[in-house]
């Protein structure tokens, strides 16, 4: 029997997701272990774990080389993929929100500054309103601060570093965490393999 494929994301993620698997009955001693290997497997043969960054795990399930993945929410909101979201994992929980600089005016049509660009434009594009969206990699606080942006589209988890750059929460557009992710057609084919572990997955959530 060849192992199931469980894409992983790289990072602190890893902290709350290895205690879920290991209730589910999956040994994760590999993933414990310091080193730079990208592929790891179970001490039994059972899994195969593939160690990727956050955003590239939906990539590789919908490629099918994984069978299945752990991917944020926000990942799946923002590119569209076509794969089952199987389980919530109730983990990386966070909100996706709209922040701007406490007391400034908002125009009605804002300049948008955010790394989700798909779901900055969605969501203002379900109120009728077009804003500029100015895609930027990381630092997106700093778009209102220094005029590159009326507001910011983007993940908050404490509200911390919004509060630190003189920022409010103006609006949340949706609540985010991770889900377990699997390829449609890999998942019906390997249907029998597959799906005990979910339903294990389901039952310690």
């Amino acid at each position: 029997m060849n192992p199931i494929t469980l894409a992983v994301p790289k990072g602190r993620i890893n902290k709350h997701l290895v205690p879920l698997l290991e209730k589910a009955g999956v040994d994760c001693a590999s993933l414990a272990e310091d080193d730079r290997t990208l592929v790891r497997t179970s001490q039994d043969g059972s899994v195969r774990f593939l160690l990727l960054k956050p955003d590239d795990v939906p990539t590789y399930v919908e490629s099918g080389a994984a069978d299945l993945g752990v991917s944020g929410r926000d990942t799946l909101l923002e590119r569209g993929y076509h794969l089952y979201q199987l389980v919530d994992l109730g983990i990386g929980k966070c909100r996706m929100v709209v922040a701007g600089l406490a007391g400034a005016s908002i125009p009605d049509v804002p300049r948008v500054a955010t790394k989700y660009p798909n779901i900055a434009r969605r969501h203002y594009g379900s109120r009728g309103v077009h804003p500029e969206v100015i895609y930027l990699q990381g630092s997106v606080e700093l778009g209102p601060i220094v005029g590159l942006s009326d507001v910011i589209v983007d993940l908050v988890e404490t509200g911390s570093t919004l509060v630190k750059n003189n920022l409010v929460e103006l609006e949340v557009i949706c609540h985010v965490s991770s889900v377990l992710v699997a390829n449609p057609s890999l998942f019906k084919l390997r249907r029998d393999e597959l799906h005990p572990l979910v339903e294990r997955l389901r039952a310690v959530v």
